[in-house]
C-alpha cells in the first residue's frame, strides 16, 4: 500500500480539471478556449493511461480510459467551436447583395 499525497496523472488524468474551471457561466471566447485546452489535455492524459493499461494487458482499464478520452475530446471540440462562434472579431466577410 502506498501513501501518496499528490495525484498521479495516470491514476487520475482529470487531476488538473478543477471545479472552478467547470463553471457553466462563460462570458468570453478566452474562457471557452481555456476550457477546450483543459479538455484536450485531459483527453491526452487518458489516451496515455489507456496506452499504458494496454501495455499491461488490462482491457478494462484500457476501455475506461479510452472512453474518458473520447468524452473529453468531444467536450474540447464543443468548447473550441463555441469560442470561434462567440468571437465577434471573426465576422463573416460575405456581404449580402
Amino acid at each position: 500500500m502506498t501513501n501518496k499525497t499528490t495525484p498521479d496523472a495516470q491514476e487520475n488524468p482529470d487531476a488538473e480539471l478543477h471545479e472552478d474551471d467547470l463553471d457553466d457561466e462563460f462570458e468570453t471566447a478566452a474562457e471557452y478556449h481555456r476550457m477546450a485546452a483543459l479538455h484536450f489535455s485531459a483527453a491526452a492524459k487518458h489516451h496515455m493511461a489507456a496506452a499504458d493499461a494496454d501495455d499491461e494487458d488490462n482491457a478494462e482499464s484500457t476501455a475506461r480510459h479510452a472512453f474518458q478520452a473520447f468524452r473529453h475530446q468531444l467536450n474540447a471540440v464543443q468548447y473550441a467551436e463555441i469560442a470561434v462562434m462567440d468571437n465577434d472579431a471573426l465576422d463573416d466577410d460575405i456581404e449580402s447583395p
